[in-house]
């Protein structure tokens, strides 16, 4: 007997349990109801896969039918395949969902968010409660979004540049493109305590997910939290920085970097990376350097 698609989405979700080791219920539960099919446009859908041939390592695979049922795989799935910009990976941001420790009324800024389909996992989390501003500069994948995320009133759209724009303070910032640094007005934006979670990526698209949590005015405590490949951010790329990343990566992968500082602070000798106004330090927020 067929899967329902209810039940489809609760298989997947559960999959992403155990494939992205997910320990918080309220990531599994909004993966479980969030209709991924609202956000990838209607089936055959383009199917990314990581098995193609040597020669062609990006191509994509159709679908047989619309099916709904297809969508629930951890898959990446074409949101416009002419310039590579997909759904991304699920069992990623199931892991990443896991680890930003969201509950119910946090405030949440998603940059470069697509159709809104992390931004719906987001909305899912915090509830009616919270907020989550979704943010696109692409007018039509914007306006995908702003339709597909109708159902959850605690989420918004704004079609608007994320790298050159001041956002109000926000719990949570997450972006979802490769910058090769953290914008001022991103860090600016966290409240005390708040994260910013972005890949911080190379001019070949690798790099790492690097979390920044505030501390205090100029101090904030960060860490890579794994490997990931991702379309660039436009407007938060640096030709420089991304080739002293591509350096600085090769050394250790950012494991031994603990925290970030800004100006007034210079660098010193704990320098991982730097760039205008800020640094990535291997000294932990106490001024500790890692063994």
């Amino acid at each position: 007997m067929a899967l329902s698609i209810r039940m489809a989405r609760r298989c997947y979700a559960e999959d992403l349990r155990f494939t992205a080791h997910v320990r918080t219920s309220a990531v599994i539960d909004a993966f479980a109801t969030v209709p991924r099919e609202r956000f990838v446009g209607p089936g055959p859908w383009h199917i990314k896969s990581p098995m193609g041939p040597a020669d062609h390592p990006a191509d994509y695979w159709t679908t047989a039918d619309a099916d709904p049922r297809h969508v629930y795989h951890n898959a990446l799935i074409a949101l416009d395949k002419a310039r590579g910009i997909n759904n991304g990976q699920p069992s990623l941001w199931a892991a990443l969902f896991d680890q930003f420790s969201l509950t119910a009324g946090a405030h949440v800024l998603h940059l470069d968010c697509g159709t809104g389909y992390y931004s719906a996992i987001a909305a899912e989390i915090v509830g009616v409660t919270g907020a989550v501003i979704a943010v696109e500069i692409d007018t039509a994948l914007a306006e995908r979004a702003r339709a597909a995320l109708a159902p959850w009133r605690q989420a918004s759209v704004l079609n608007i540049d994320g790298s050159s724009t001041a956002f109000d303070p926000a719990d949570m910032i997450i972006v979802s493109a490769g910058a090769t640094h953290p914008l001022p007005a991103w860090l600016d934006a966290l409240k005390p305590g708040g994260r910013l979670v972005l890949p911080m990526t190379t001019d070949q698209g690798l790099g790492g997910m690097l979390r920044v949590t505030r501390q205090s005015a100029g101090l904030y405590a960060a860490r890579f939290l794994c490997a990931a490949g991702f379309i660039d951010f436009n407007g938060a790329r640096d030709p420089d920085i991304g080739r002293r990343l591509e350096l600085a990566l090769a050394r250790d992968r950012g494991a031994s970097v603990k925290s970030l500082r800004r100006a007034p602070a210079e660098p010193d000798e704990t320098c991982w990376l730097a760039g205008p106004g800020w640094w990535l330090s291997t000294a932990d927020t106490a001024g500790h350097p890692s063994s």
